[in-house]
């Protein structure tokens, strides 16, 4: 029973992951390829920091006889001949962070903004009376693919924690109900894989209860909006999630082979592999071509290769209409009026109704953009875009944006969200450069370059000039445009490891990442030195390890952590970090400027 027939292992159902990038976010493709960017490196040797006092130019960024600050020690320093000295604070890395006195405060630009990247389920838990739901279980080993507790109670609490590394805007993976039972993870299919990380939707019209609470969603949004800090809401219209035996028996569709329910529990869901079996194994039960699943999405909503629903081909041969890691593939692109599914009529608390002639397309975005209607979610992160046709992402950005208004409107006391809804791509594995999906609706594009380039950086940061240089002049060119960089993910690697666990290299990894140009993301722990987790045969489950707050509580994270809050705050102080001009002033000490309107900075490195 550990292997399985040709139609078995075409299924939408059939989750090998194969060791697959993000199998979560749904990813064929592995972690990006070192950068071809003159001056990236491999070497983890770290430059020695200068704590000697600098004689540092400032070009024409600060007139003669203005007064600067170094805003990580305080000090002060008039301008003369175009030239301050300072000393760099102990603690600094040898940076100077080098604003006037008296800069105005500034109006927040996305391509300045700093965005924290948390996975709910393993970032903090609020409460502990929601950790079990639909039948969910631990395991009882390694907790790869479970539920972990995090819920959006937790990541309230962790606001102000958030706003005091200088974030102002979180990132949350999709907040919807997910399919109710696992599926087996890794290509041994060695542990038991739920839907913890979101991208396995069953309902999009309702939370899931282990994250919380409708109300709970709200106070998040709210308490986050007050504090500044704007909500970008992950999204996915490629897929659903898989079937699994759990939402059978409680959905009713699908069926087993005959004679084949003896072997099954009273609570299909807590069928166990027989030691010589793995997860994997439950595939033999199940009749792929059994009528009954009708009952589930239906052919005219997904491709799914099961009873007569089409099989899609291989996302790599069509990326528009092929199967991510065996996902079941929304029909985005069909203009066929459709009813809504069997299995969310029969659904006691769904909150999906009946739409009037309505596509495929039409109730996705209906479902989406109805989060930000009630909640007044300030943008979409959108998983696997380059796996749905544009027409579709255009759509979905204008209703969002009519949503956005309503909101604003029904809730003028609210403080946020700004006045334009705002949408990153995630499209593996685009680099620093104007595509097509700019004129699809997309403000920013996830950039993939970054995370190999600040290995380099991370060692010395004089490293990153070629870098910082390329990114400025392409983003701030005849079209400007804007990408999210990172140094960590859950579909690609740790930084940490990246760094060999050298604390040195992960503080200053925040210098390399939050001084690029464009937006800056944030994965939960980089800041604070997240240690990788249980990974099993899928080797980048262990990049969703829980947040490590026992480091951060005990003090063991704090030279790391002070230092990504400082450079963090010097960053959301100043737009003009992301948003602004890049000019190289000087080489030894290696300095540069950001200018963005009246927004001026100029940050020095020095080495000895």
């Amino acid at each position: 029973m550990n292997s399985y027939p040709k139609k078995l292992r075409l299924t939408a159902s059939l989750v090998t992951c194969l060791s697959l990038v993000g199998c979560a976010g749904g990813q064929f493709e592995t972690a990006a390829p070192p950068s071809d960017h003159p001056g990236a490196s491999t070497s983890s040797g770290l430059c020695v920091a200068t704590r000697s006092e600098m004689t540092v130019s400032v070009g024409d960024t600060f007139t003669d006889g203005e007064w600067v600050r170094d805003f990580y020690s305080g000090e002060k320093a008039r301008v003369a001949d175009g030239k301050v000295t300072l000393t760099p604070a102990p603690e600094s890395e040898g940076l100077l962070l080098l604003e006037a006195v008296e800069a105005p405060q500034q109006s927040f630009n996305w391509a300045g903004a700093t965005v924290y990247f948390t996975v709910t389920d393993r970032f903090a838990n609020g409460r502990t009376d929601n950790d079990r739901n639909y039948g969910r279980h631990p395991d009882g080993k390694d907790e790869i693919g479970t539920f972990h507790g995090g819920d959006f109670a937790g990541l309230t609490e962790k606001l102000d924690y958030l706003k005091e590394l200088g974030v102002n805007a979180v990132w949350i993976t999709p907040p919807f109900e997910q399919i109710h039972g696992w599926v087996g993870g890794g290509d041994r299919g060695d542990f038991q894989h739920y839907g913890y990380h979101g991208y396995y939707a069953l309902d999009f019209t309702r939370p899931d209860a282990n994250f919380g609470t409708r109300d709970e969603f709200r106070t998040l949004v709210e308490e986050a909006h007050a504090r500044g800090i704007r909500v970008v809401m992950d999204v996915v219209m490629n897929h659903p999630g898989y079937s699994t035996l759990q939402d059978m028996q409680t959905f009713n569709f699908g069926g087993l082979r005959d004679g084949f329910e003896k072997h099954l529990p009273d609570q299909w869901g807590d069928w166990k592999p027989e030691s010589w079996e793995d997860f994997h194994a439950y595939h033999a039960l199940i009749d792929y071509d059994h009528p009954d699943w009708a009952n589930w999405w239906g052919k005219d909503w997904v491709r799914a290769g099961i009873g007569d629903y089409a099989t899609p081909p291989n996302a790599s041969i069509d990326p528009l209409r092929g199967s991510l890691a065996f996902l079941p593939d929304f029909k985005t692109e069909s203009d066929k009026v459709v009813d809504l599914p069997v299995f969310l009529r029969n659904k006691d608390n769904t909150r999906a109704e009946q739409l009037d002639d309505a596509t495929v397309r039409d109730y996705l975005i209906t479902w989406l953009t109805d989060w930000v209607r009630e909640f007044g979610v300030d943008g979409f992160r959108v998983d696997t875009a380059k796996h749905v046709e544009p027409e579709a992402w255009q759509e979905l950005k204008a209703q969002a944006q009519e949503a956005l208004e309503t909101y604003r409107s029904n809730n003028p006391g609210q403080p946020l969200p700004a006045e334009d809804f705002w949408m990153v791509a995630e499209v593996f594995p685009h680099t620093v450069t104007r595509s097509s999906y700019f004129d699809a609706g997309f403000d920013a594009v996830i950039n993939f370059d970054l995370q190999e380039e600040a290995r380099a950086g991370a060692a010395c940061l004089s490293e990153m000039e070629p870098i910082y240089s390329d990114y400025s002049e392409k983003m701030n060119g005849d079209t400007p445009f804007n990408v999210m960089s990172y140094i960590s993910s859950h579909d690609t690697q740790l930084f940490s490891r990246i760094a060999d666990n050298d604390p040195a290299m992960q503080k200053r990894a925040a210098s390399a990442l939050l001084f690029t140009p464009g937006t800056s993301q944030i994965f939960y722990g980089d800041e604070s030195g997240r240690p990788f987790g249980p990974t099993g045969s899928d080797g980048h489950q262990g990049t969703r390890s829980d947040m490590n707050w026992e480091d951060i509580e005990s003090g063991t994270a704090a030279p790391v952590l002070s230092h990504w809050q400082t450079l963090g705050q010097f960053r959301d102080r100043h737009p003009a970090i992301g948003a602004g001009e890049h000019q190289r002033l000087s080489t030894e000490p290696y300095v540069f400027s950001r200018t963005h309107g009246d927004d001026r900075v100029v940050i020095a490195f020095g080495k000895e």
